[in-house]
């Protein structure tokens, strides 16, 4: 495809203003991110995720966060509403299958109404640090589960045609705070993260799309992950990420400073797309400034991962539902 700019963006409302769909005619992001206040009926979704698409003239991917739980857009009656997913897994007789059924059917209700990546499986190690805002979307506290659940959380949204986004790279499960608002820092040694918290995402390592942890790791620089040359150099070498990397929201709290030098520090640190959310006018104009069109490795990136979209498989999805509520009592 054509490069687009290295930037993903959000609309304000349930349907594309005239105004929003000529700045993104002009600005051409390589994708779109869908909230809560974008969701009304399973129609209108569709109309928007279709506009969103005409307004850069390609099949643009459209991102989600429907983990479930309390980060869960599409919500009833129209879609399933699905417990945490900590809770879930502590509940189920079989945890892998039950993460796979459980993505395979969200990513059928995502595909059914236009979106097409899921930013999940959530990574991240629970520790007895971990943030409230974080701990229960996480999927276990060892290395060894976490892997097992997030590859079957992955497999899952392959099944059900959608692509996933494993996020937090390198790691955020030993933060105490929550990066919305502030930013956490984490002083473990670098050989412990290497054989815990990396090791799950080198494990994760073939997939084609991952988002930045807004965390300072001390033990390698100072500076935020996502902004961190060291921090993204450890992604690159140590865990050996080599899908596409975006930021995760370059407009939250953990980081300051104005809009277009943190875009630009997250571009020159190594990350290769700005994932900007809150739709503020202001600050996707500054986005779409600062951000240059994909190129090189970033754009082979990119064009990998959109390659690796696929259909649905065929599937019973009412025998997948009663399965899934077997599993789960």
């Amino acid at each position: 495809m054509a490069a687009a700019g290295a930037f993903i963006l959000g609309c304000e409302g349930p349907d594309l203003s005239p105004r929003e769909a000529a700045f993104f005619k002009d600005a051409d992001p390589w994708g779109f991110i869908l909230f809560a206040r974008n969701v009304d009926t399973p129609d209108r979704l569709r109309a928007l995720c279709a506009a969103l698409r005409e307004s850069v003239g390609r099949d643009a991917p459209i991102l989600i966060d429907q983990e479930g739980g309390r980060v869960q857009r599409l919500g009833p009656p129209f879609w399933t509403q699905y417990m945490p997913p900590l809770d879930q897994m502590e509940r189920a007789t079989d945890p892998e299958r039950t993460m796979f059924l459980r993505a395979s059917l969200i990513a059928r209700e995502l595909r059914d109404v236009g979106i097409d990546v899921n930013c999940t499986p959530t990574a991240d190690i629970a520790t007895d640090a971990t943030h409230p805002f974080l701990l229960n979307r996480l999927y276990g506290r060892d290395p060894e589960t976490v892997i097992a659940r997030a590859r079957a959380n992955a497999e899952g949204c392959f099944d059900g045609g959608v692509l996933p986004v494993v996020k937090h790279i390198p790691g955020h499960g030993r933060a105490a705070s929550d990066s919305h608002l502030t930013l956490p820092r984490v002083d473990t040694p670098l050989d412990t993260l290497r054989t815990t918290d990396f090791a799950v995402f080198r494990a994760l390592n073939d997939l084609p799309l991952g988002m930045s942890a807004h965390v300072v790791y001390e033990q390698i620089d100072d500076a935020p992950g996502t902004i961190s040359k060291p921090v993204i150099r450890k992604v690159r070498e140590t865990i050996g990420w080599d899908g596409l990397l975006m930021t995760d929201d370059i407009s939250m709290g953990a980081l300051g400073g104005e809009m277009g030098p943190r875009c630009a520090a997250a571009l020159e640190a190594g990350c290769d797309v700005i994932l900007h959310c809150n739709a503020d006018w202001d600050e996707m104009q500054a986005v779409a400034t600062i951000c240059p069109v994909l190129a090189g490795d970033a754009l082979s990136r990119a064009d990998a991962a959109l390659a690796r979209r696929t259909e649905p498989t065929e599937i019973d999805i009412e025998a997948a539902r009663a399965e899934f509520a077997a599993l789960t009592g």
